[in-house]
């Protein structure tokens, strides 16, 4: 038989903002976003959230930290319906012989998915670059052009873009 192990801070700190402040941030997320059953999962992510990170103790204001936790999530959820309405719409445009199974399917949402989180925090001219190199095939020239830059730079968005995918695969196999 195994013990059971005590709760860590981490998991007593969200505990209590949860205790203290979990009724709250739902009202406030129900009415910035006008559904109650959105609002509730929101407010579950943001905890789902703060209990995967790190708080500092103490919180002088912990409605306005939850707030900017929800926020955050509420901004990857848009993120998400944008890159799923994107590839669906993407998909609408395909003649039907290239229609995919539903497992092939959820396997490129979820590719795109990983794709935009490996990009993001990346700068808009760092992105386009490297989405026009690996989807478009166009090369360092015609990027230069399409993005009203020197070849230079779009040698130095390639390689800052490199390196984020290589750092977020990285941080994936940890």
């Amino acid at each position: 038989m195994s013990a059971i192990l005590p709760p860590s801070p981490l998991h007593q700190q969200v505990d209590s903002l949860y205790r203290d402040h979990g009724g709250w941030l739902t009202g406030w997320l129900r009415k910035r976003l006008a559904d109650r059953d959105k609002a509730a999962d929101i407010s579950h992510d943001t905890f789902v959230r703060l209990l995967t990170g790190t708080i500092a103790h103490p919180l002088r204001e912990p409605r306005h930290f939850l707030a900017t936790v929800a926020k955050r999530v509420m901004i990857d959820h848009l993120r998400r319906r944008s890159v799923e309405q994107a590839y669906l719409d993407a998909l609408a445009q395909e003649p039907e012989l290239l229609a995919c199974s539903p497992e092939q399917h959820m396997l490129m949402l979820e590719t795109l998915l990983q794709l935009d989180a490996m990009l993001d925090g990346l700068g808009y001219k760092v992105r386009q670059a490297f989405l026009l190199a690996q989807l478009e095939g166009l090369g360092y020239i015609e990027i230069a052009e399409h993005l009203g830059v020197s070849v230079s730079s779009v040698t130095k968005y390639m390689a800052k873009a490199t390196e984020q995918c290589l750092l977020f695969a990285l941080d994936a196999q940890a």
